[in-house]
C-alpha cells in the first residue's frame, strides 16, 4: 500500500517536471524562427524610439498629434475637466464621517 502511494507520487512529480521543463525550455530558448526574431527586433526598436520621444507618440505626424489634441479636448469638455491632465488618473478624497457616541443617554 505504501509502495503504491510512493509510485503514484513519483509519477505525478515526474509529469509535473516534464511539463515545467517543456514550458521553461520554450521561454529560455533563443528565437530561432525568423518571424519571432523580427518581432523581437521591432519591439526593441520601438522601445528605443519610445524612450527618445520622451512620453509622446512615436513617429507621429503633425496631423495625428492634432487629432490627439482634439480628442483630449473633447474628453475634457465632455467630463468637465477644467484643470489638470485628461489622461491622469483621478484622485479621490474620502473624509471620515463624524459619528456621535454609541451609548448616549438622552
Amino acid at each position: 500500500m505504501l509502495t503504491n502511494q510512493i509510485q503514484q507520487a513519483a509519477r505525478i512529480l515526474g509529469a509535473q517536471a516534464r511539463r515545467n521543463y517543456g514550458v521553461t525550455a520554450v521561454i529560455m530558448s533563443k528565437a530561432t524562427d525568423p518571424i519571432q526574431q523580427l518581432f523581437v527586433n521591432k519591439l526593441r526598436e520601438y522601445a528605443s524610439k519610445s524612450q527618445s520621444a520622451g512620453g509622446k507618440l512615436v513617429d507621429a505626424s503633425p496631423q495625428i498629434e492634432r487629432e490627439l489634441k482634439q480628442e483630449l479636448e473633447k474628453l475634457a469638455k465632455q467630463y468637465a475637466i477644467t484643470d489638470g491632465d485628461v489622461t491622469a488618473f483621478p484622485s479621490f478624497k474620502f473624509e471620515e464621517p463624524k459619528l456621535g457616541p454609541i451609548n448616549s443617554s438622552n
